[in-house]
């Protein structure tokens, strides 16, 4: 259920000027007075038509075969977008509501979906109609922000997205997408970083677990960077001494270099004061921007059945050996790390289209 998020939420323009921040999103002015951040709008705030020409798609994890789901669709302002068409295959498509959520029934056959709106392609896997009506204890990330959706699995929840009700120490976190079996949710605006007890219920439902809450908060380089000086950015978290694993990417590498590459993977210190620098190199004058999102956990089961159904996507002399890695993922689960490398590989020489997509489902399961 491995989701590398890719959600922003928009800031007070009118103070904030061109710094933002969303939920992987960090934003610093170059070379400019770094503005205090403000609370951001909640995502349920709809976007307008402007906004939509570019998708996330939503889907839950896992959906049950023949059986209703919600998904949701996010614009480039990462707020969600109504009247945006979703292709699901087969001749099935949807039209998201004014809520930017679309109700559907998932393919009686299949091992997985592919939903695909704007030029944006995910997938989701599928899994027999077994134990639908038997309520299960539910699992979730032992670690999630307090900026991003993520996933809840287990048994007795319900397709429809709003009849089901979570929520994290009390506070309301609104459902995106649903299946039978898993939910996507995002913290309210609200929720504050530390530890969290979380509640579920559906009709006839009522489960709960624990996990941590993280903020990802960055401190600019100090002094301000000048051209062709070297600095160091912070990224802290707040909410856990554990270490965690971080990806940090560089979006604007015309203005500032990140000297191990532009898309890294770092672990943060731990204990109280618990965070991680990231050497930069200024280009040249001008605003940058930088993505930091959380490593999940890998699902290594989940991972080779993307590999598996890649299988007939493939290129003929790439099919052999996306079967070979989904096998060594069967029998040598600790070799992940090292499929996920050759994945990464294969994914950079592969254009856009159905066996891309389940690749990158793969590797971010991983």
């Amino acid at each position: 259920m491995r989701r590398a998020p890719d959600y922003r939420l928009e800031m007070d323009r009118e103070r904030v000027g061109s710094v933002m921040i969303g939920a992987c999103v960090l934003v610093c002015v170059f070379c400019r007075t770094f503005f205090a951040l403000v609370p951001s709008l909640h995502a349920q705030i709809q976007s307008t038509p402007l906004t939509t020409w570019t998708v996330t798609i939503v889907l839950p994890p896992k959906l049950m075969a023949g059986h209703p789901a919600t998904l949701a669709v996010l614009g480039v302002d990462g707020k969600l977008a109504s009247n945006v068409t979703v292709d699901l295959g087969k001749g099935q498509s949807v039209k998201t509501d004014r809520t930017g959520r679309a109700f559907f029934t998932v393919p009686a056959t299949g091992d997985y979906l592919l939903a695909k709106a704007s030029g944006a392609s995910v997938a989701a896997l599928i899994d027999p109609a077994v134990g639908a009506s038997e309520p299960q204890g539910i699992t979730l990330p032992p670690v999630v922000s307090v900026r991003d959706h993520f996933w809840i699995c287990g048994g007795g929840l319900r397709g429809d997205a709003d009849a089901n009700s979570v929520r994290m120490n009390g506070q309301h976190a609104l459902v995106l997408a649903a299946s039978p079996e898993c939910l996507v949710a995002l913290p309210g605006p609200g929720t504050k970083p530390g530890p969290a007890s979380l509640t579920v219920e559906a009709p006839g439902v009522q489960l709960s677990a624990t996990t941590t809450l993280v903020a990802l908060e960055f401190e600019p380089p100090t002094p301000a960077l000048q051209p062709g000086r070297k600095g160091q950015l912070i990224v802290r978290v707040h909410g856990s001494s554990q270490k965690l694993g971080i990806v940090v990417q560089n979006t604007t590498p015309g203005v500032l270099r990140f000297q191990r590459g532009d898309g890294q993977e770092v672990v943060t210190g731990g204990g109280e004061e618990n965070f991680v620098g990231v050497k930069v190199q200024a280009v040249t004058s001008g605003d940058f921007s930088f993505r930091a999102y959380l490593i999940p956990a890998p699902e290594i089961p989940e991972a080779e059945r993307y590999l598996r159904a890649a299988v007939s996507f493939a290129p003929k002399d790439l099919q052999r050996e996306i079967k070979s890695l989904a096998d060594r993922l069967a029998h040598h689960p600790r070799d992940a790390e090292i499929v996920r490398v050759e994945l990464q590989q294969i994914a950079t020489q592969t254009m856009a289209g159905d066996f891309r997509t389940l690749l990158d489902a793969a590797r971010a399961a991983l």
